[in-house]
């Protein structure tokens, strides 16, 4: 399968994340305004009650909310996390899919909001909701 434009910028830029590397994250899909991540709830991501730790939670959220909005920027843009509010609802376990999705793009911010989902569809369980505001910035 070859990757749009979009899916390609958006690959590369996770691909070069060490944070997501170190989480053992995965890049799965990508459209204007709307990102798709997961990652594995790994032995050594996991709090003291078996579930997933909420730093994993929140920064698959995180960065699946900011590639959402980095999905809608021009080539010489970037965004950058200004504030982020997180709710957990249920607890992590098997694998973790965030979706982030770009709520409204402005040209000074980026609202954005993204929900952590586990288990299978069929049975799948709600486990955070997460709304923020990323800012555009200079490439680097």
């Amino acid at each position: 399968m070859t990757d749009t434009p979009i899916a390609a910028r958006i690959r590369a830029s996770f691909d070069s994340q060490t944070m997501m590397q170190t989480l053992g994250g995965v890049f799965e899909h990508a459209e204007p305004g709307l990102v798709r991540l997961s990652a594995e709830v790994r032995p050594d991501l996991r709090q003291q009650q078996g579930v997933a730790h909420g730093g994993l939670v929140f920064t698959l959220a995180d960065s699946a909310a900011g590639y959402a909005a980095l999905s809608v920027m021009p080539e010489n843009r970037e965004v950058m996390t200004v504030e982020m509010k997180i709710n957990m609802l249920a607890p992590g376990t098997g694998r973790l899919i965030a979706e982030g999705r770009v709520v409204r793009a402005g040209r000074r911010l980026v609202v954005v909001a993204a929900d952590v989902w586990c288990g299978p569809d069929d049975t799948r369980r709600h486990v955070a909701t997460l709304q923020g505001t990323m800012i555009p910035v200079d490439a680097q």
